[in-house]
């Protein structure tokens, strides 16, 4: 079970999502379903429908895309993968603002963390893998 974590002094519900290496601190607060990230509106942060559709897919599986507010912070990696933090950070808030979306958070593999990450470069060759180019003579 996740931690329930939630701000003492507004009573917002917290949510910290990683994925690459963006991380999105994530608050959610009853409220007519607006998305702020970064102080900017949804479709003004993330101009690729795939990486909206991953914000709003933990809602749209909760139900809770009209009845709540959400505010995102989110630094570091590039859009997608600040979009699969915000969405991780958004899975782990409604839980904390509403523990009984647990199962179904659960089961639509929204609390997985995806471990992925960028291989490290090697010495002597040109990327993490791709060896120097053959040369015949």
């Amino acid at each position: 079970m996740v931690a329930v974590k939630t701000d003492k002094i507004t009573g917002d519900a917290l949510g910290t999502g990683r994925r690459k290496t963006a991380v999105a601190r994530v608050r959610v607060r009853a409220g007519s379903g607006k998305i702020l990230v970064n102080s900017r509106p949804l479709e003004d942060f993330f101009h690729v429908e795939g990486d909206r559709r991953a914000v709003l897919d933990v809602l749209h599986a909760t139900d809770k895309i009209d009845s709540v507010d959400v505010v995102i912070r989110v630094n570091g990696g590039g859009p997608s993968g600040q979009a699969g933090a915000c969405r991780m950070g958004i899975a782990r808030a409604l839980i904390s603002y509403d523990s009984g979306l647990f199962p179904v958070l659960r089961d639509g593999h929204f609390l997985t963390r995806d471990s992925r990450m960028k291989e490290r470069k090697k010495y002597g060759l040109h990327g993490a893998r791709r060896g120097v180019q053959f040369s015949k003579r």
